[in-house]
C-alpha cells in the first residue's frame, strides 16, 4: 500500500470520528430548539460550542497537512485518532446525554469545568505535536505567533480550570472564537497545495 493510500485510510477514520463531534454538537444545540424549557440555556456554554465547532472545523482541515508526511505508521495512525477522539470526548462534555442532577447548562458547565479546559489544553500541547510531525518548515511557516498563542491558551485554560468567574469566562470564550475565526481566514484560503 502506498502512503496516498495510507493518508486516504487515515482521513476517513479523522473524518469519521470528527463526524461524530459535529454531530454531538449540532443535536446538543437542536435540545434547546425541541425541548426549550427543559434545560436552562447558559450563553458562556453556547459561546463554546460555536467555539469547539470552529476548532474541530480547524482540525479537520489542518489535517490535510498530513499529505506532506512521506512515512504513515501506525504510531502516526493511533496518534491521529487520538487527537480526532480528543474533540470528541470534548463534544460529549458539552452535551451530555443526561441533565437530571443540574440546575442547567450554568451548573453543569462550571461543574466539569477542570475536565472541559483540561482537554482543551492537552488539545493544544497535541496540536503542536501534530504540527511537528508535518515537518519543522510547516511548523515555522506559522512563524513565533502560533507557538506563543499556543502556549497562552494552555495558561488561560489552566486558569479556566481554576476559578468561576463569569467575566473571565465571558471573555476566554470570546476572545478564542474571535481567534480561531481570523486564523483561518488568514491561513486557508485555498486547499493547501492548491493554487
Amino acid at each position: 500500500m502506498d502512503t496516498h493510500d495510507l493518508f486516504l485510510h487515515v482521513r476517513v477514520v479523522i473524518g469519521t470520528v470528527l463526524g461524530l463531534s459535529i454531530a454531538r454538537l449540532l443535536a446538543g444545540l437542536a435540545r434547546f430548539v425541541q425541548h426549550p424549557g427543559r434545560d436552562k440555556v447558559y450563553p458562556i456554554h453556547l459561546c463554546w460550542a460555536a467555539a469547539i465547532l470552529v476548532l474541530v472545523v480547524n482540525f479537520w482541515w489542518w489535517e490535510f497537512g498530513l499529505g506532506r508526511v512521506h512515512i504513515v505508521t501506525f504510531q502516526l495512525f493511533v496518534f491521529v485518532i487520538f487527537y480526532a477522539s480528543l474533540f470528541y470526548f470534548l463534544c460529549v462534555l458539552l452535551f451530555p446525554d443526561d441533565m437530571k442532577e443540574y440546575a442547567g447548562f450554568e451548573d453543569y458547565f462550571f461543574s466539569r469545568r477542570k475536565w472541559f479546559f483540561g482537554i482543551l489544553a492537552l488539545i493544544y500541547l497535541v496540536d503542536v505535536i501534530d504540527t511537528l510531525i508535518k515537518g519543522e518548515a510547516y511548523l515555522r511557516g506559522f512563524g513565533a505567533e502560533y507557538l506563543i498563542a499556543t502556549a497562552i491558551r494552555i495558561a488561560l485554560c489552566g486558569v479556566a480550570m481554576a476559578t468561576t468567574n463569569r467575566q473571565f469566562h465571558a471573555g476566554f470564550v470570546i476572545a478564542t472564537l474571535a481567534y480561531e475565526i481570523v486564523w483561518i481566514f488568514r491561513h486557508y484560503q485555498t486547499l493547501p497545495g492548491a493554487a
